[in-house]
């Protein structure tokens, strides 16, 4: 990190309600967790007065079986911030150059900017058409936050060779993929991809997730990260999570019913673009979205300010939960 670069960069908008009173559509996060969790993090109270083991072999094997890739090309972190973080520490110097797409997770620029490097912005649709060979490392979220786009993956493995040959990282943020059929890009050389354990097994504040990659990326990433950066309740509650195919498809199968459901309901009263994601982005029209944000609250729900994103000026994005918690973000969207 850039020390004469912190003092300019600010702290970035999130989702997330601090009210529990209030039904939040603001987080994209499962309002699911796998069946017998709660007993897994409890036990993990024993071991926690220990240092946890810094190999982290069991999370690694685990989280190996679950993506398809080698155990040992995983380095755990403290969610998929964390990676990120580690992947752009290790690979950014102050005045490089690095490609981000927009409109997409703020935290891509601030992170960038933290290590005194310098972004350009390319509209996410466009970007695997953008020659890497400028910039030191191209970031890709799949599937893209807010759009909801995921990208091919033949698209994104010829992107990959695109940027090995410019000597250029990819780093590919794949905290939504777990909610669609497209398989991973971990194990891609040159790759860095980054997952976390928040989105699909709705455990935010466990603080779960891992940056995969092979080779001399690998190494610097390992080397980098920090002793014990894992704790005790986030390895084992993680182990056990990546475990749970099931619970994983089951949820797949409602986030893409409820999604179709939600789609077809706000048409047209509002844009609604399509996703492939657990969220929906909504084009409010001549409302004001602080108008639309306001009246929503007043029904107890509460939505992301789409605004906050970069290119968007007329867009809350809503994320899909149960079927009775739709019912009533329908019924207040549509009042």
């Amino acid at each position: 990190m850039d020390p004469d670069a912190v003092a300019d960069v600010e702290r970035v908008p999130h989702g997330g309600a601090a009210d529990s009173s209030l039904l939040d559509f603001s987080a994209n996060t499962n309002p699911e967790r796998p069946p017998g969790v709660a007993s897994v993090y409890e036990s993990a109270y024993g071991a926690a007065t220990q240092y946890p083991s810094d190999d982290y072999c069991a999370f690694r094997t685990a989280a190996g079986e679950y993506l398809g890739c080698e155990p040992l090309s995983v380095v755990p972190t403290a969610g998929g911030s964390e990676a990120l973080r580690l992947t752009v520490a290790v690979t950014l110097s102050p005045g490089d150059d690095t490609l981000l797409p927009k409109p997409s997770f703020g935290e891509y620029e601030r992170e960038v900017r933290l290590q005194g490097a310098e972004p350009t912005f390319v509209d996410h649709d466009r970007l695997l058409r953008t020659d890497p060979d400028p910039y030191e490392m191209v970031v890709v979220c799949n599937p893209n936050n807010p759009t909801g786009d995921a990208y091919p993956r033949a698209d994104l493995r010829a992107y990959a060779q695109e940027c090995r040959a410019a000597d250029t990282v990819l780093l590919v943020d794949e905290a939504f993929l777990d909610f669609t059929d497209h398989r991973t890009l971990a194990g891609e050389p040159g790759v860095v991809v980054a997952r976390s354990l928040t989105k699909m097994f709705g455990l935010p504040g466990l603080r779960a997730g891992m940056a995969v990659a092979t080779g001399d990326l690998h190494d610097r990433l390992d080397a980098a990260r920090p002793a014990w950066g894992l704790s005790t309740p986030a390895a084992d509650v993680g182990t056990y999570c990546l475990r749970q195919t099931k619970f994983v498809a089951e949820t797949r199968d409602r986030v893409r019913r409820e999604r179709a459901r939600m789609a077809d309901a706000l048409d047209p009263a509002y844009g609604v673009r399509p996703s492939a994601a657990p969220f929906l982005l909504l084009d409010v029209g001549d409302r004001a979205v602080a108008d639309v944000l306001t009246a929503a609250r007043a029904d107890g729900i509460v939505l992301r300010d789409a605004t906050t994103f970069r290119g968007l000026n007329s867009h809350v994005r809503v994320a899909i939960r149960r079927p009775a918690e739709n019912d009533r973000l329908l019924e207040t969207l549509r009042d």
